[in-house]
């Protein structure tokens, strides 16, 4: 489905009926690698509207030239919300950058959102600044990493290498399929110029210090050498009903290499959602 806003025409795939959950992909991806961790979620769930964009540049929804930043980013999600689910209550669900969008949303529009899934969330949009852990792989299946030099492309493989904690099989086709194939279709020029400007301005991030004092959850990966997990201690002191976790076993595809925790772990936040709606 299309929502149009402007000269913005964003795409987007919804699921089920009832409370409304707005679910954001990271930098470069695409809504495929969202529902491909949260469906089986909601598979148990079906009281829920989950509704998966492509924020722009990404996917299906073409870039504009006026999203310079990340402000802009979250203004045009923000319009896609107010068009979509108009004055409704929402929970909202990020991973990555997605997860740096959602604070923002959780901040912007606190008396609607009930409740807050930060999947190794981006704190800290600069690199160079982030506590990272070194990069660590704990299990190699050399087999298939041998298979790979004359199946896949070698920038493919490169990627994987040098995200996946658990190089198997299972993580390679799930990454082929859920991650490769979304950041395929994104804006380079896009990609470039928000990166320029990746993190909120001033004004933006002091509003992003208020508390949010709904159900939360925040995911870390323990070996997440993209965006780390001690950066992220901060959102458990902001958010005061927050469940924080560090998963061993776990980089920045967290949701793929513990998924069952992964699973166990929303599946308690909802129930804390719902216990708070029925008080």
């Amino acid at each position: 489905m299309d929502c149009t806003i402007g000269d913005l025409k964003i795409h987007y795939a919804e699921h089920g009926s009832g409370t409304p959950v707005l679910l954001l992909h990271g930098y470069s991806l695409d809504h495929r690698m969202m529902t491909a961790c949260m469906e089986p979620v909601f598979a148990e769930r079906p009281d829920y509207h989950r509704i998966y964009p492509d924020l722009p540049g990404m996917g299906l929804t073409p870039a504009q030239p006026w999203i310079q930043n990340s402000d802009d980013m979250l203004k045009a999600i923000l319009s896609f919300i107010d068009t979509v689910i108009p004055d409704r209550p929402f929970l909202v669900v990020g991973e990555s950058y997605g997860g740096y969008l959602a604070q923002g949303i959780a901040a912007k529009k606190e008396e609607q959102v009930m409740g807050l899934a930060l999947i190794c969330p981006m704190v800290i949009p600069d690199a160079s600044r982030r506590t990272l852990p070194d990069p660590t792989v704990l299990h190699r299946d050399e087999r298939l990493l041998s298979e790979l030099e004359s199946t896949a492309a070698p920038e493919a493989v490169e990627d994987f290498k040098q995200i996946a904690v658990i190089q198997d099989r299972s993580h390679w086709e799930r990454f082929d399929r859920e991650i490769l194939a979304g950041s395929r279709l994104a804006d380079a020029d896009l990609l470039q110029r928000v990166k320029s400007n990746y993190g909120f301005s001033h004004d933006l991030n002091r509003e992003l210090e208020k508390s949010f004092t709904g159900p939360t959850l925040i995911l870390a990966g323990r070996q997440d050498a993209a965006v780390g997990y001690q950066d992220q201690w901060v959102l458990n002191q902001r958010y005061p009903r927050a469940s924080f976790a560090v998963l061993d076993r776990a980089g920045h595809n967290l949701h793929i290499e513990q998924s069952r925790l992964f699973e166990a772990l929303v599946t308690e936040w909802l129930d804390r959602v719902e216990e708070g709606r029925s008080d």
